[in-house]
């Protein structure tokens, strides 16, 4: 997930990671292991965040880029 664009969707509502979490329905733990890298969500968890932030599923896609 990239954590750069979910970052950036916070700062511009001035939201916390704890806000998120509550709006998403997200365990706050979870969004902390989410960020570190220690564990991946799933797609319902990534749907609710995405959800949360009022954004697509195509924004938080990772993309490798081209050379």
């Amino acid at each position: 997930m990239m954590w750069k664009v979910i970052q950036k969707e916070l700062n511009k509502k001035h939201w916390s990671m704890k806000t998120l979490s509550k709006i998403s329905g997200v365990k706050y733990d979870n969004l902390v292991r989410y960020k570190s890298g220690k564990r991946d969500p799933g797609f319902s968890k990534v749907c609710k965040i995405a959800d949360a932030l009022e954004i697509s599923l195509d924004e938080l896609r990772e993309r490798k880029e081209e050379n």
